[in-house]
This record gives structure tokens, sequence and C-alpha cells, in this order.
């Protein structure tokens, strides 16, 4: 069954991102999907003792993830940016962070490290551990087992349309654009 992509135009006019850059950021996603699917398909060809096999199988993870990665990032936006103090999420940042503020001061920090990449808030459902991590690749650097919960694309394409080389502003307006209450639910 191939992937097929989900419909985030929802988020067309929302403060601080313009419709241009999503329709670019949409059309990226759509991408992954369709990668995603010609790599799953040339595998069920493929001999599976073949340099060919090998290399679409490394392949696979890089836009099955950027695939996912992006799903989680549209599906967290569209909210106004405030966090329900009551909820599960929030005292569990306050848990882990001492506050709700020092979590966000380290999640923003995170995403404006220098490099491309994501900026991830993992969630260890062993011990139920809230961490900030940076990814460089889609493929690689996931700590393994640990659950997303909320993350931000730092790649160029996410932010260069409308912030030139201003990353802090975009980053600043993704924040206020979270939606918290669906980022929740992401929470074990």
């Amino acid at each position: 069954m191939p992937y097929t992509k989900n419909d985030y135009s929802k988020l067309k006019g929302m403060a601080g991102f313009s419709d241009v850059a999503l329709d670019l950021h949409f059309a990226l996603y759509e991408g992954y999907i369709n990668n995603t699917n010609k790599v799953l398909e040339h595998l069920d060809a493929a001999e599976k003792d073949s340099p060919q096999y090998a290399e679409l199988k490394r392949r696979l993870g890089w836009e099955f993830d950027g695939m996912r990665l992006h799903e989680f990032y549209f599906s967290g936006l569209g909210g106004n940016g405030q966090i329900d103090k009551s909820g599960n999420l929030y005292r569990s940042l306050e848990g882990n962070f001492g506050s709700f503020e020092n979590w966000r001061e380290d999640f923003m920090a995170t995403a404006k490290m220098r490099g491309i990449g994501w900026a991830i808030l993992y969630e260890d459902p062993m011990s139920g551990r809230l961490m900030n991590f940076w990814i460089n690749e889609h493929d690689a650097g996931h700590p393994t087992g640990l659950n997303p919960i909320l993350n931000i694309d730092v790649f160029e394409h996410a932010y260069v349309p409308d912030y030139g080389k201003d990353r802090a502003a975009y980053i600043d307006a993704f924040m206020k654009n979270v939606n918290w209450e669906e980022v929740e639910k992401r929470l074990k």
C-alpha cells in the first residue's frame, strides 16, 4: 500500500509563514512521499543479494524519515502557541527542565545551532524523560526507542524564503504557531 500525502493546506495564512514558503515546503514533503513509494517499489523488484538492493535499503531511511518528520512538523503547527498549563506535557516539561521556560530556551537554542537539520523534543518511553536533540540528517542520529513529541525543521528550505538568514525570527514564528493540543497527543 503506497503512502499518500496529508493535506496541510489549513496552515496557509498562518502568521509568520507565507503561502509561497508553505507551498514550497509542501512540495518537498510530497517528494519524500513519492520517493519513499518508489524506493519501496524498487526494493520489491530487486534481487536481495544485489548492490542495488543494499543501496535502496540505505536510501529508504532518508526518504521515509524525511516524509515522517515533515508530517510531525506540519501537524504540530496551526495552533496559537499557548500550551495548556494543566496538561501532562506541560507538567512533564516542568519536571524535566525545571520550568516550561527552561525547556523553551533549550529547545530554541538547539534549533538555533549552526548547521542544517532538526531540533526534536523526544520522550524516552521507558523513563518518561524528555530531552531536546539536534539531528543533522533525516536518517541518522535519532535516539533509539525515543518518541518524537515536537520537531522544528531548520533546513534552509523551511525559513530562507520568508526570513533569509534570520533563523531566530523563523524559530520565534514557529513557537507562536505550535499546536500544543496536537503535540500533547504524542506524549505516551
